[in-house]
């Protein structure tokens, strides 16, 4: 990590620290890293350490965890336009790191699903330490916690899981969908077919954003 990247920290963690969010100074200032440096960099401003083993609880058919790379995130908040009046909710959310990152980059308000007590535990004290109020963590199976599904309006999916357990999550959200728009945004995860959901055109091998047509 050079002098650049470092003071890009910095300020990252600076405008984290000053509590009044400027979530268009919080993009700038991460879009002036480069991009290879800033997964590294967003770690630190975090005061994230190393990705954690996963234990016992993550059930057959789950993905282990991984933290969905920055530039993937950045890109989602800008095709998906997620902004402060949404409630984004990121299906299995780890430790934390995309859940943060996106409310400090659009304002929104975050829910994170994580099936992993420890990794709860662990976002649910980094969100604690960074004062962020508006970033929360459910522990559960994210195709049963209806309650937290019921207020998003933007579902990330960062390849949770597959089968059967992704055909619940999409019922579920069909149902949401069915009292107003909603928009899913998947990452390396090609979804099965949903005629009540309809892709938007990206520039994007990776990156999936999809809006209901129900409501």
């Amino acid at each position: 990590m050079d002098d650049d990247d470092r003071d890009g920290v910095a300020q990252l963690r600076s405008l984290i620290a000053a509590g009044a969010r400027d979530p268009s100074a919080f993009r700038a200032t991460l879009a002036r890293i480069a991009p290879d440096a800033r997964d590294a960099c967003v770690d630190r401003a975090l005061g994230l350490g190393p990705i954690p083993d996963d234990g016992p609880e993550l059930p057959r058919g789950c993905v282990p965890y991984l933290p969905c790379p920055v530039d993937a995130l950045l890109r989602l908040a800008y095709y998906a336009r997620v902004q402060a009046a949404d409630v984004f909710v990121d299906v299995g959310s780890g430790t934390g790191r995309a859940a943060a990152l996106v409310h400090l980059m659009t304002g929104s308000r975050v829910i994170g699903l994580e099936i992993q007590p420890p990794l709860v535990a662990a976002a649910r004290d980094m969100s604690a330490r960074l004062r962020l109020p508006d970033v929360a963590f459910v522990d559960g199976d994210a195709p049963q916690l209806t309650t937290a599904l019921s207020v998003g309006s933007v579902f990330f999916l960062y390849c949770p899981f597959s089968g059967d357990r992704l055909a619940a999550l999409l019922t579920t959200l069909a149902t949401v969908a069915r009292t107003r728009t909603i928009r899913v945004c998947c990452v390396d995860l090609p979804l099965p077919a949903c005629d009540w959901l309809t892709p938007m055109p990206l520039p994007s091998s990776d990156l999936a954003v999809y809006r209901s047509n129900l409501a």
